[in-house]
This record gives structure tokens, C-alpha cells and sequence, in this order.
């Protein structure tokens, strides 16, 4: 039986948990990929998000993103999500990536406000890269905005996919005008399981564009960690669950639709923690169900 443990204390155990699980961090086979709608491409579904936590260009940020990056990669993740507008963070994961000379194991992607050849350049620039993996437009907020700019990029080799996002449940419209017309590889949405508005709306049009979908603010801003606050694991989600974190996030991953979850956080312990959710069962519709109104119950 799984033991039902906190975030807390599964930091305070991670060094041990490290030094138990190597053989298993590395074994791919077992690891829960989703396919990238428009090519096939399998992609591990958690990743990292680096809003706020990689925002300044410091040396404790820098280290910081090394260990996070080192825990990402051997525990079988692939994706790092950022922006031209989250600060330094861009500069820091760029770094930690060149210094490391670990390009290759990663799913860069970035966000760009708008169709700008100069925004682009620092991006790639920041990061130390002369292409990513995925290029969006961040916050969509215009039903009538084009992705032609971003399609002659993935055209001309400077991404291999083009996306959208947005976190504003007013934007939303928009951002359905623009996934319908545009028909972007990936959209980024906020979505967590006491945010769901994104199973109504967006996610059915995702599947039916063929776009993957990634989720931004699975933890509701830390939100679902402090309303379970000194409460343990219902004994019925154990099977699946290791951890508050993973409880979480395999509500999410329990939608096909869901590409991949993009938590953020510098701490090892808690990416290791998040990565975990990759393995093990996922809960069936009638456990997500269940996981909803024990939330709700709160």
C-alpha cells in the first residue's frame, strides 16, 4: 500500500527517495506519454513551468534551475515551459541548459506576446538556442488575431510547433475563434480540478482541431495545497496517488484530451514529486468524479 504523504514530507524524505530510485527514474517504458495530435510525437505528460519561480538572474536562481533541470531530465521529463515575459526566465533556463550541454533531452517552449520578429530574436537569444520546440502566442485576447507570422517561423525551421494560451476565463471566446481558425499544434490553458471551466469549452475543441493541450496552474496558484492542509490522501486515491501533488495532477492527466501538465516550482523535491505522476495508474471517470467532490466537500 502507498503511504499517503504531504508535499512537506515528501521533501523531507526526498534524499532517501533519491538515493532508492534511480533504476526506476530511469526506466522510460514506464513513464505516461501522450502523442502530439499533429505529428505523433510522444511527449512526457509533466513537465516544468518556470513563471515566478526562474524570474530573476541571480546565482541562487541559476543553481536552482540546474538541479531543477538535472531532476527533470532523470526522471524522465522532457518539457520546460517559459516566456519572453516571465522576467529572467528565459536567461536562466537558457543557461542552465547550455552550461549542462543538455539541449537535446528537452521540449523547449516559449511564448511571445505578439507577431514580432525582434521579441523572437531575444527569446532565442536568451535562451542560447537558434530554434524551439514549440513557439506561442501568449494571451490571446482577439478573436481575430493570426498565427501567419508563427506558421512562416515553423515553416523556416525556427520551431517544429506553433500554440496559443491564455488564463483568463474572459479570454476565452477569443481563444476559441483563434484555435478554430488557426488550427494551432498545441493551446495552454489554466485548468486544475477546481478550475474546470477549460472540460467545457476547451478542451472539446482542442480534440476536435487536433490540438494538444497543455495546462497551466494545475495547483490553482497553491490553492488545492493549502485546502488540503493537514489532510491525508482518501484511502480510495491511494492506488494512484502518492502524494497530494500527484493526486492533483492525475485528476488532469485523467483526460486523454491533456497532453501534458506544466507545474512550476524550484524545488527538486517537488519536481521530482510532480514527475511522479507519470507513473502508476490513472484514475478512471468514476474516480475523477470522486476526486471533484471530496474537493468540493472541503
Amino acid at each position: 500500500m502507498t503511504i499517503p504523504i504531504t508535499r512537506r514530507r515528501f521533501a523531507a524524505l526526498a534524499g532517501a527517495a533519491a538515493l532508492a530510485g534511480p533504476a526506476r527514474a530511469q526506466d522510460s517504458a514506464s513513464l505516461i506519454t501522450r502523442a502530439i495530435p499533429s505529428s505523433g510525437e510522444r511527449l512526457p505528460a509533466v513537465g516544468l513551468g518556470t513563471a515566478e519561480v526562474f524570474e530573476s538572474d541571480d546565482a541562487a536562481t541559476r543553481a536552482s534551475a540546474v538541479a531543477i533541470l538535472d531532476t527533470l531530465a532523470t526522471n524522465g521529463g522532457r518539457l520546460i515551459d517559459t516566456a519572453s515575459t516571465y522576467g529572467d526566465a528565459e536567461s536562466v533556463i537558457g543557461a542552465a541548459v547550455a552550461s549542462a550541454g543538455t539541449r537535446d533531452k528537452f521540449f523547449i517552449a516559449t511564448k511571445l506576446e505578439a507577431s514580432d520578429r525582434a521579441e523572437l530574436k531575444r527569446s532565442l537569444a536568451r535562451l542560447k538556442v537558434d530554434k524551439v520546440d514549440l513557439l506561442q502566442l501568449h494571451n490571446v485576447s482577439r478573436s481575430r488575431q493570426s498565427l501567419a507570422q508563427f506558421k512562416q517561423w515553423k515553416a523556416q525551421g525556427v520551431c517544429r510547433y506553433i500554440g496559443i494560451t491564455s488564463t483568463f476565463h474572459r479570454d476565452f471566446p477569443a481563444v476559441e475563434a483563434v484555435l478554430a481558425r488557426e488550427t494551432p499544434d498545441f493551446v495552454q490553458i489554466d485548468y486544475s480540478i477546481d478550475n474546470r471551466e477549460a472540460e467545457k469549452r476547451i478542451l472539446p475543441l482542442a480534440a476536435e482541431v487536433k490540438a494538444g493541450v497543455l495546462t497551466a496552474l494545475p495547483f490553482g496558484r497553491a490553492r488545492l495545497f493549502r485546502a488540503v492542509r493537514g489532510k491525508e490522501i482518501p484511502a480510495w486515491a491511494r492506488p494512484f496517488a502518492g502524494s497530494w501533488a500527484q493526486f492533483f495532477l492525475k485528476y488532469l492527466l485523467g483526460d486523454e484530451r491533456v497532453t501534458a501538465v506544466i507545474p512550476g516550482t524550484s524545488n527538486p523535491a517537488h519536481m521530482a514529486d510532480n514527475l511522479g505522476a507519470m507513473r502508476g495508474p490513472l484514475p478512471d471517470a468514476e474516480q475523477r468524479r470522486r476526486m471533484v467532490a471530496f474537493i468540493e466537500g472541503l
